[in-house]
C-alpha cells in the first residue's frame, strides 16, 4: 500500500484521480491540496465522493508531500515548475498532470506557453509518461511528464505508421475534437453551456500549445534517418463534456507495398492492456470510451488510395489524463497496470 497526495484536487482532472484512486487496491489518499479551498471537506464540492473520502483540502506543503510516495500534480501550467526543485530533493515520486516538464526545449517551450520556465534545470529528468511508448522508462522514473489529451489520441493513432516508415511524415494532419472539459474547472464565456450547445467551432487554428508536443512525441518514435514529423493540428470544440475524437490523415509512401494496415495495428497494440483496436469497418464512439481509460482505435483507406485515415477516441479526462496518470503509478510502482482502472465506459 502506498501513500497519495493530489496538489490541485478542486479541477476535472483533480476529481478524476479522486474517483479512480479511492477504489484503487493498493493506494491511500493522504493528501489533497488547494490554496483557495482550504479547510473545505473534498465531498462537500465534489459529492459523488460522499462516502469514499472524507479528506480536506488543505495548503500545500512540500514537508508533508515529500513524505508521500507519490504526489500528482494537477495544476495549471507554470505551478507544477514552481514547486518542484525542493520536491524533487524529498524520497517522493512525481506525477505531473500540466504541461510544465512534457517539452523537451524549455525556449520551445516558454514561446508556446508565454512565460519563462521555473524549473529548467529538471526538464531533462522528466520521462514522457507515454505507457506504449516509454513503459521501460517509467519504471524508474523520478518526475513524470504526463501526456495532453489530445497528444494521447494523435500519438497512439499515427503510431504505428511512424514507426514502420509507411507514410509521408511531413504531410500528417490531426483534426480533433474535444468535450468542453478540457478546458478545465473555470468560469469563461465561451465555455457556458448556452455557448457551446448546438454548435461546433474549431479553435487554436493558427497555433495550439499542444502542438509542439504531439511533433515532439511523434519525433521520437520515427526511424533514424528519414524526414522529420510535420504535423498540421486543427482542435475543435465539441458540445459535450468529455471525450476527443481525433481523425488523423496521412499519405502512403508506396501504396503498391503497404502491409495490411489492420493487422499491423491490430499486432502493434495486441499486448497494450488501454489500447483497442476495433475490427475492419467498425468506427469508434467517444461515447464508447466516456469514464475509461481506453483509446479504441479503427484504421482506413478510402477506395484504396493513398490517403490512410485513424480514427482515435479517448475520454480526455481519462486516458487523457487523470487515468494515464494513474497508469503511470502502476508502472512506476510494480502494480498490475490496469490495477484501479478496469472502469468499464459508460453507456448512455
Amino acid at each position: 500500500m502506498i501513500k497519495a497526495g493530489i496538489v490541485g484536487g478542486t479541477g476535472y482532472t483533480g476529481v478524476e484521480l479522486l474517483r479512480l484512486l479511492v477504489n484503487h487496491p493498493q493506494v491511500e489518499v493522504a493528501v489533497i491540496t488547494s490554496r483557495a479551498e482550504a479547510g473545505v471537506k473534498v465531498a462537500d464540492m465534489y459529492p459523488s465522493l460522499r462516502g469514499h473520502i472524507d479528506l480536506a483540502f488543505t495548503e500545500p506543503d512540500v514537508a508533508v508531500l515529500g513524505e508521500l510516495d507519490v504526489v500528482f500534480f494537477a495544476t495549471p501550467h507554470g505551478v507544477a515548475q514552481n514547486m518542484m526543485p525542493a520536491l524533487m530533493a524529498t524520497k517522493t515520486r512525481i506525477i505531473d498532470l500540466s504541461a510544465d516538464f512534457r517539452i523537451r526545449d524549455v525556449q520551445l517551450w516558454e514561446k508556446w506557453y508565454n512565460q519563462p520556465h521555473g524549473a529548467p534545470e529538471l526538464v531533462a529528468q522528466a520521462v514522457y509518461g507515454l505507457p506504449e511508448v516509454n513503459r521501460d522508462a517509467i519504471k524508474t522514473a523520478k518526475l513524470i511528464a504526463c501526456p495532453g489529451c489530445y497528444p494521447t489520441a494523435t500519438q497512439l493513432g499515427f503510431l504505428p505508421l511512424l514507426e514502420n516508415n509507411l507514410v509521408d511524415p511531413t504531410r500528417l494532419i490531426a483534426n480533433a475534437a474535444s468535450g468542453a472539459s478540457g478546458a478545465g474547472r473555470q468560469g469563461k464565456i465561451d465555455n457556458l453551456l448556452t455557448e457551446i450547445m448546438d454548435s461546433f467551432k474549431a479553435y487554436g487554428v493558427a497555433g495550439h500549445r499542444h502542438l509542439p508536443e504531439i511533433e515532439q512525441g511523434l519525433r521520437d518514435i520515427q526511424p533514424a534517418g528519414v524526414a522529420p514529423v510535420g504535423l498540421t493540428f486543427v482542435p475543435h470544440l465539441l458540445p459535450m463534456i468529455r471525450g476527443i475524437h481525433a481523425t488523423l490523415y496521412a499519405t502512403a509512401l508506396n501504396v503498391e507495398n503497404l502491409p495490411d494496415l489492420q493487422a499491423l495495428y491490430e499486432a502493434r497494440y495486441a499486448n497494450e492492456p488501454f489500447v483497442d483496436v476495433l475490427p475492419a469497418g467498425v468506427l469508434p464512439q467517444t461515447r464508447s470510451v466516456k469514464g475509461s481509460n481506453v483509446c479504441r482505435i479503427s484504421v482506413l483507406r478510402p477506395q484504396n488510395r493513398d490517403t490512410v485515415v485513424v480514427l482515435s477516441v479517448i475520454d480526455n479526462l481519462t486516458k487523457g489524463a487523470s487515468g494515464q496518470a494513474i497508469q503511470n503509478m502502476n508502472i512506476m510502482f510494480g502494480f498490475e497496470e490496469t490495477a484501479g482502472l478496469n472502469v468499464v465506459a459508460l453507456l448512455p
